[in-house]
């Protein structure tokens, strides 16, 4: 835990030294120099609030609602400024109209809209005080790179004031009302969801879909076929697929697809007779890793890819919305806990079980949901270098497109041991649905999955 503390701290330093290379300067018409921002600067925010999450132990679909109203501050900073940021305003549930502060023609946009994202992020995670040190490590070199101190200070007003508006929207959610609910007890029939070791975790956001979706009309809009009937005898469908689990083959390959989409916050490994929580990303936390990458690749503009970054992290919010809807609607027993019961005692999965109900595949679900938008700007053969989890020592993946990357993360959960194919199939069914809602809920002209138009405007 204190080695985690001391590397969220130094991200800092990190980003203080790699700004030099970052930043590009040219003349402004008054001989002053106007300091440009790369949008790398993005991903090493979201980065750092990454590692927050993880030094946290931030569930998935709580994680995706920080990463949501954080880059939701940062893109509404730019369209104070830019008219070609598109506000949500309009297009996000009881999105209010955001009102720009006092001084703003005498703020940096890029710059106020980082600070807007890490002012937001500083309020909503509970370890977001670690992210002070970035903050001011990005002031410290703005400074030291001519951008003048009261450019800056204005940039802070700015950033401020349209973090609290976003802050006051976030808090209408009604995600603050969820600890007054009943604890959500396992029903203990045949068929549903219990708890399964080693941490035998209690389930996670029971409530997530009593919170107001970003985009969707009610969490239940794309509600999925139900799933397969409870009945593990031979010849029944159940049966067909917790077989399929307990045999699937796990070749080298398929071993390293399911470690690499693990993304399981709660991980759990023996050490003698402790046990010790694996610092792991979330689904979304990988997304948005995913997303930094395609920016940088394609080189776009600093609002170009403040605006995917948002985009995205609306899906994932909304995607695990919907996700987490029907989990605890049909609550159903995960293949660790059937397959003991009917076939082995002793059957441990390659991953361990998330700590909540089977159905769907929460993953398969919120990787389609951002594959489908990230297409949609970045066009169907965008091939990609997944680097997001090089860091926790699981190496690189290579991708001709962002929907074969989902296919994978989908499938991951099979080879893992800890999904049946029918939540896995009907949770791509589900993200897709999603994805292409969202895009059409916030684009006056929906663009196909294969289209990349949205780039094309810059």
């Amino acid at each position: 835990m204190l080695t985690q503390v001391l590397k969220i701290k130094r991200i800092g330093w990190m980003i203080l030294s790699s700004l030099l290379l970052l930043f590009a300067c040219t003349k402004e018409s008054n001989d002053s120099q106007q300091v440009q921002l790369s949008p790398g600067l993005i991903s090493m925010v979201t980065e750092a609030m990454t590692d927050i999450m993880v030094h946290d132990i931030t569930n998935p679909p709580l994680a995706a609602r920080f990463y949501a109203y954080s880059l939701i501050s940062g893109n509404e900073v730019l369209a104070l400024s830019d008219e070609e940021v598109q506000s949500f305003q309009g297009l996000l549930n009881e999105f209010p109209e955001i009102v720009p502060a006092k001084g703003l023609n005498g703020h940096h946009p890029a710059l106020s809209s980082l600070l807007a994202v890490i002012e937001t992020a500083m309020v909503l995670q509970p370890s977001g005080n670690l992210l002070e040190e970035t903050r001011q490590a990005l002031l410290d070199s703005c400074l030291n790179l001519g951008i003048s101190k009261q450019r800056i200070k204005n940039s802070e007003q700015v950033a401020n004031a349209i973090s609290e508006q976003v802050l006051a929207y976030a808090k209408s959610d009604k995600y603050n009302r969820i600890s007054n609910y009943p604890r959500y007890q396992p029903k203990g029939e045949e068929g549903f969801w219990y708890p399964t070791p080693p941490g035998y975790f209690a389930p996670v956001e029971p409530y997530f879909n009593t919170l107001r979706p970003l985009t969707l009309d009610s969490p239940s809009q794309f509600k999925p076929l139900p799933p397969a009937a409870y009945h593990p005898e031979e010849g029944e469908p159940f049966f067909e697929m917790l077989t399929e689990v307990y045999k699937v083959e796990l070749s080298e390959e398929n071993r390293a697809i399911a470690a690499f989409w693990d993304c399981n916050p709660f991980a759990l490994e023996e050490s003698g007779h402790l046990m010790v929580g694996l610092k792991q990303i979330s689904p979304g936390g990988h997304w948005i890793g995913i997303t930094g990458i395609a920016c940088e690749k394609a080189d776009l503009t600093f609002s170009k890819a403040m605006e995917i970054h948002a985009v995205v992290a609306i899906g994932l919010m909304d995607g695990f919305m919907a996700c987490w809807d029907e989990k605890y609607r049909s609550d159903r027993i995960r293949p660790e806990s059937a397959i003991r019961k009917h076939m082995d005692p002793s059957y441990r999965p390659l991953l361990q079980t998330p700590p909540f109900p089977e159905y769907l595949s929460g993953h398969s679900t919120i990787s389609t949901t951002s594959a489908v938008i990230l297409t949609n700007f970045f066009g169907e053969g965008f091939a990609f270098t997944d680097t997001v989890e090089e860091k926790y020592g699981l190496g690189t993946r290579d991708f001709p497109s962002f929907l074969e990357a989902a296919e994978e993360a989908s499938i991951s959960r099979l080879y893992g041991g800890i999904h049946f194919m029918d939540a896995i199939r009907n949770g791509q069914d589900q993200g897709r649905e999603v994805g292409q809602w969202v895009l059409k809920s916030l684009y006056a002209n929906p663009l196909s999955p294969s289209g990349n138009q949205a780039l094309a405007k810059d």
